[in-house]
């Protein structure tokens, strides 16, 4: 099997109105969730610094940055919105390759669909179905070929590049060489030395998006590049079920704005909170029983966004005082907070032997809380939220997490107009609408 044509055959072929309707509605679904950490990530400093250095430095008039609407060139526009895609932690992810294919996908497919000019709803929605597809396998093969684990940009931007190199409508040939170009050009990203040191490099999303906007022009003027990744593939059923086996319906949602492995720990202690009668001041301590990568993430006070998000003990105290973890907790002034911080002191985390060895299919914790009058409350083994295939959220509560970011920055209305837009978009004649209603 030449897997590398399976794929170009896959890309290109792939057409709205034969996807499975479960797929579309999940195509669907995706949108609307990225759209909305994408928008709410502008509102980060990252997301304010990167849209002040793309404006500066990719001048041009191709391509939009979402909220400020600011114009610049299609690689800087890709460049910007990529970062602002991750900036909160709370886009969608897929398990079994550790990180998050939809941030890597629209930030890039945006600035395509300027630039392929009057694309259609059901073309964007389906080139985003095949970044999805491409994005994961190249995160699978990635992480079975290298030993290091490597951030979403370094797999993510190959599905980037496919979708774009889609909606554009480049040949077999110059998508082949558009991924291919970007997997040499991707940032091969240490990603546990960016949890150890949290930074705005965060997942690698950003560099990646702009990589694939980059090589996707590239390949389209003539620029060639090495064979992609998937003639590496060490199980050929990774690429022959393209078409047939759609990863896009195995991601799992995200409720809070935290590094994954920090999500099972918040649903324990938010359990607790709902079935026991105690109040924040009766807590003496807080254990937390996770696996090694999750013991991994930070329990020193956060000095900014970044060191909020990839955190256990923070996310765990203000879930517990604020009863969420969204923009509000992990910006400042409240990751400042003394109460938060107080109680996140009282956080310590032991690595169980069976959580690891589940990891990283199913991320789990059991959370333990000491009251200061002897009581002794376990949540026993919890998961982290919205993870399939048993406690995905209801198109409602995606919505609802779409509002609950969007509006604080677009205002309600556009909101409103924007989520109905997207649920509706495959009968749209122009994507261009979606940008229009994605600025102030």
């Amino acid at each position: 099997m030449n897997t590398t044509q399976n794929v170009l055959e896959f890309v290109t072929d792939l057409e709205w109105r034969n996807l499975p309707t479960e797929v579309q509605h999940q195509a669907k679904r995706c949108l609307l969730d990225a759209s909305g950490a994408l928008i709410a990530g502008m509102e980060t400093p990252v997301g304010a610094l990167m849209t002040a250095f793309a404006e500066l430095h990719c001048r041009g008039d191709e391509a939009t940055i979402v909220v400020s609407g600011k114009r610049t060139s299609s690689v800087g526009a890709a460049l910007a919105n990529g970062f602002a895609g991750n900036a909160l932690d709370i886009d969608d992810g897929f398990r079994l390759v550790k990180g998050h294919p939809g941030a890597c996908i629209l930030p890039v497919l945006l600035a395509a669909s300027e630039i392929a000019q009057g694309c259609s709803g059901q073309a964007f929605l389906a080139a985003l179905v095949a970044g999805y597809e491409v994005a994961i396998r190249a995160g699978l093969i990635r992480h079975a070929t290298y030993q290091t684990y490597h951030a979403s940009g370094s797999w993510g931007a190959v599905g980037g590049a496919a979708a774009a190199g889609k909606l554009l409508g480049l040949t077999h040939e110059s998508i082949r060489h558009a991924m291919g170009i970007t997997e040499y050009h991707a940032p091969i990203a240490p990603m546990m030395k960016g949890i150890t040191s949290p930074s705005m490099v965060k997942d690698g999303i950003g560099w990646g998006a702009m990589v694939a906007m980059s090589s996707t022009l590239l390949a389209r003027d003539g620029f060639t590049g090495i064979e992609p990744l998937f003639s590496d593939t060490p199980r050929s059923e990774w690429i022959s079920d393209l078409g047939s086996r759609y990863e896009i319906l195995n991601l799992y949602f995200k409720p809070y704005a935290a590094c994954r492995w920090a999500q099972a720990p918040i649903e324990g202690a938010l359990k607790l909170l709902g079935t026991h009668r105690f109040s924040i001041e009766d807590i003496h301590s807080i254990h937390v029983r996770s696996f090694a990568a999750a013991a991994e993430l930070s329990r020193s006070h956060p000095r900014d966004t970044e060191e909020a998000q990839y955190n256990l003990a923070y996310p765990v105290a203000a879930a517990l005082i604020d009863g969420e973890v969204g923009p509000g907790q992990v910006l400042p002034p409240r990751i400042h907070d003394r109460s938060i911080l107080d109680l996140a002191d009282r956080v310590t985390v032991e690595v169980d032997d069976e959580y690891a060895r589940a990891f990283p299919a199913k991320a789990r914790a059991e959370v333990i809380i000491q009251t200061r009058d002897g009581r002794t409350l376990t949540s026993g083994t919890v998961e982290a939220n919205w993870e399939p295939p048993d406690s995905l959220p209801t198109d409602d509560e995606l919505q609802e997490k779409f509002r609950w970011l969007v509006e604080p920055v677009l205002g309600v209305q556009k909101a409103r107009d924007l989520a109905t837009l997207i649920w509706q978009f495959d009968k749209v004649p122009a994507s261009s609408i979606l940008l229009e209603l994605s600025t102030r």
